[in-house]
């Protein structure tokens, strides 16, 4: 069958190799010049299996009106005359009580644990070189009202499957010595031993190379603007681009944050709004100041992974329009974090800074399987976990473009659910 997949981050890439091994033969339509060069190219870079629980849920909403009122507070809300911000703001609210948040930390764990599956196969099948490691996760806790949540969540997900300690402040510090400046505002952590950590773009780039043997390689289609579906007799016929309309049997929709805009004329609504997230690159200079475990800092919503001999620093959460636009005062919090959390880990004057629009959902899960047009498939919404779930998200559409019944149930995934 030929399949045109739209979009080349992550969701796309992992979407084309599953649907790549299953033998159909694949295009994958692109704006840019490679694969993963807008949100998936420099995001947190951890692999959280196990810590997949939204951000919409009754611990928010009292933090709203303080971080509403801070100019460095993790989340920042800028209204904008847009109805889409709107209504997603409503969604979300509305999804902030312990019987949805529950429910999709269910449901986000098993398409989790599948892709954490797919990728252990995948990096033991295959010689790719992305800053790959297993190397466990701490959240770190600064207020001991949220650790003790944080505890009654590991209860929680104890039940479904995922194997977590929680550690005292001087057993976090013996686990990841590099932590000592954090130690006086540390009241404890949850440590995952399973996570894992690695280099988006280059896993995409390296899923790329992979595509490009067999007798027939993935095509791809960079410089490609996406502009419109071209719809006949219930089915998409086409996608019409800035190179030309490309004709298939299927379609698979990963545009991410783009996806509504185009979805719209055909009347179809996806529940994705961009948050803006910023993430910054430094070279390790110090061996022994930077983390070799992934560390994320609960309180002030910033993480850290180490990919090789760089560190990853992502966080914060903008929710102010449409353009990945830096803001330097977004940038200058994030460096002082890092600084503050590990001075020792670099000399901090080659500091790369990046931002990307992460496709979130009010609820957290991702948008995946059938449209009412009946050759279009939705791989999109997956938020701050793109990286974590694109596998399974991937492998999902393929089973579902081949009659086969899902490897993880759709209950919570498709649209309108």
């Amino acid at each position: 069958m030929k399949v045109v997949v739209l979009g080349a981050g992550v969701a796309g890439v992992a979407a084309a190799w599953s649907l790549w091994r299953d033998g159909h033969a694949v295009t994958v339509l692109e704006r840019n010049a490679g694969v993963a060069l807008e949100t998936s190219y420099a995001n947190g870079g951890q692999l959280s299996y196990s810590y997949v629980a939204p951000l919409a849920s009754p611990s928010v909403i009292p933090k709203i009106p303080p971080w509403l009122l801070r100019r460095d507070s993790p989340l920042r809300f800028r209204p904008e005359w847009d109805p889409d911000q709107w209504r997603w703001c409503l969604a979300f609210l509305a999804a902030c009580n312990q019987r949805q948040s529950d429910l999709t930390t269910q449901r986000l764990l098993r398409l989790a644990f599948h892709s954490r599956s797919l990728m252990r196969s995948l990096v033991a099948e295959h010689r790719i070189e992305f800053h790959y490691v297993q190397n466990g996760k701490l959240v770190v806790h600064a207020d001991p009202a949220s650790f003790d949540s944080a505890c009654r969540l590991m209860d929680f997900q104890r039940s479904l499957g995922c194997e977590q300690r929680a550690l005292s402040p001087q057993e976090t510090i013996f686990l990841e010595p590099a932590l000592q400046a954090m130690a006086p505002r540390i009241a404890g952590s949850i440590f995952t031993s399973s996570e894992d950590a690695g280099d988006c773009h280059e896993f995409c780039r390296e899923l790329e190379r992979l595509m490009a043997a067999g007798p027939e390689p993935v095509h791809w289609r960079f410089g490609a603007d996406v502009r419109k579906l071209v719809v006949r007799e219930g089915r998409v016929a086409a996608v019409a681009t800035s190179a030309g309309e490309v004709a298939a049997d299927a379609f698979v929709l990963a545009l991410g944050t783009a996806a509504p805009e185009l979805l719209k004329p055909l009347r179809i609504r996806v529940p994705v709004y961009p948050l803006k997230g910023y993430s910054l690159t430094v070279p390790v200079t110090h061996e022994g100041g930077a983390p070799k475990v992934s560390v994320t800092d609960f309180k002030r919503k910033v993480v850290y992974a180490r990919l090789g001999g760089e560190l990853r620093v992502a966080g914060m959460a903008d929710l102010a329009g449409r353009r990945a636009e830096l803001d330097p005062e977004r940038v200058e919090q994030l460096v002082a974090e890092a600084r503050a959390a590990f001075p020792l880990a670099s000399d901090w004057k080659d500091v790369r800074p990046w931002c990307g629009l992460r496709p979130a959902t009010p609820r957290g899960t991702p948008i995946l399987g059938p449209t009412p047009l009946a050759n279009l498939w939705l791989d999109v919404g997956h938020g701050a976990l793109g990286f974590t779930l694109a596998l399974a998200a991937g492998h999902v559409i393929a089973d579902l473009i081949a009659g086969r019944e899902p490897a993880v149930p759709l209950d919570g995934f498709r649209l309108g659910d």
